[in-house]
């Protein structure tokens, strides 16, 4: 090495290390972490503030926190005392804390957590989350600046479809990159599973539990992010359909739901824990969701709590002869970290504010909005909903990012 390979060597680390990080503003409705309660926006954006460990590394935040805005701040928020310990300010408006107190854009990015917070329920049994309102002051920032950051958006668009489509149109419209969705599909997978890109997959059985709003978004998804790998590509549903009570297991057994049985069996065997005994006996209520997508493509959500406490999945794919399966997450608890889904998620996002290119497409989690959305409207009309607003098309790259340890 010469004495001026010497010298520039040092210089180009030092400039190296002094590239500012990309400015990320976040926008919560609430910031709590207790005993009762991990708000997302503890688990994502305290991932900004604190690094994460996706595939079990621990890695250093890649961006930087640079302003907050709360939606509500409960007597248990946290966001305040963040604020000081981490030197970032918390601005009473989106506008604010996107334009840093000033006039023009002044952030790279912004984080929208819209999950967690006191809001009604509707008469359906949704959650009424102002999602599409907050991201309306989000938009209008773009709109008055003629500027636009990477967005990311956690879990589904709306409650409502129409709202969906609105959001994912402003994206569209004013070309920002945006990416949203459940933190479960980026998880470890038992035994890790992708699908042969452009395979034929004839059925699907996804198993979930919890919510039905808050996690029924979770089992769709991690669902679609699996079957959307198909021949053909992504192409829509045709209809969605509620069941639920004991008319979920004549379903089951009817000539229409028969074919489901030995995959949801499937699916249920990659749970590392259920409840002993029979599955009818210890699901009091159980919801089926069953889709028909326009490709020919049945599949159908179990949700059964009281007998499963994961998300499973099973499906039949040409050039097989069993079902594939797998469980999403950690074979055991000893296994596995706290929460390893939001490093997954965090990753992905922070990929995103970086490169401005989603690692996934936002119309995966469209469609599942979507569906939703029209689930519980056949909830409450007690009929199957054929829409052609679910005739949501796109294609999903060979290789999507999962966590993999």
């Amino acid at each position: 090495m010469t004495r001026r390979n010497f010298a520039v060597l040092p210089l180009a680390a030092t400039a190296a290390a002094q590239v500012p990080k990309k400015k990320v503003a976040a926008i919560v409705t609430m910031y709590t972490d207790d005993r009762r309660l991990k708000s997302h926006a503890a688990v994502i954006v305290g991932r900004l503030l604190d690094g994460y460990a996706p595939d079990g590394k621990q890695t250093a935040p890649r961006t930087q926190l640079v302003s907050m805005y709360t939606e509500q701040v409960p007597e248990n928020d946290l966001s305040r005392g963040l604020a000081a310990k981490h030197g970032f300010p918390i601005y009473p408006t989106i506008r604010e804390a996107m334009t840093l107190g000033g006039s023009d854009l002044a952030v790279d990015a912004v984080c929208f957590v819209g999950e967690h917070g006191q809001y009604p329920n509707n008469d359906m049994g949704q959650k009424l989350y102002p999602r599409y309102e907050l991201m309306e002051r989000i938009v209008e920032v773009f709109q008055v600046t003629g500027k636009s950051v990477p967005v990311f958006f956690d879990k589904h668009l709306s409650y409502s479809w129409r709202k969906a489509k609105a959001i994912y149109q402003w994206s569209r419209d004013l070309k920002f990159p945006l990416m949203a969705g459940s933190s479960i599909p980026l998880t470890v997978r038992t035994p890790s599973l992708e699908i042969r890109h452009g395979m034929r997959i004839d059925n699907a059985v996804m198993v979930g539990y919890g919510d039905n709003d808050a996690y029924g978004f979770h089992t769709l998804e991690s669902l679609q992010c699996m079957v959307e790998r198909r021949a053909g590509g992504e192409r829509g549903l045709r209809s969605v359909e509620w069941i639920d009570g004991d008319a979920v297991w004549r379903w089951r057994e009817s000539e229409q739901g028969r074919w489901s049985a030995p995959l949801l069996d499937a699916a249920l065997a990659r749970l590392p824990r259920t409840t002993p005994g029979p599955m009818e006996d210890n699901v009091k209520r159980p919801v089926l969701f069953v889709l028909h997508y326009l490709d020919g493509l049945r599949a159908a959500a179990y949700m059964l709590n009281g007998h499963a406490n994961g998300w499973a999945f099973a499906a039949r794919v040409a050039g097989e002869t069993a079902p594939v399966s797998t469980y999403f997450g950690f074979a055991s608890r000893e296994q596995g970290r706290s929460l390893a889904h939001f490093d997954g998620l965090v990753h992905c996002m922070e990929e995103m504010f970086l490169t401005g290119r989603p690692m996934y497409p936002v119309e995966r989690t469209l469609l599942t909005t979507c569906a939703l959305s029209m689930l519980f409207e056949s909830k409450a009309w007690k009929r199957r909903i054929e829409s052609p607003e679910l005739a949501i098309r796109y294609t999903v790259p060979e290789h999507v990012y999962f966590q993999r340890s």
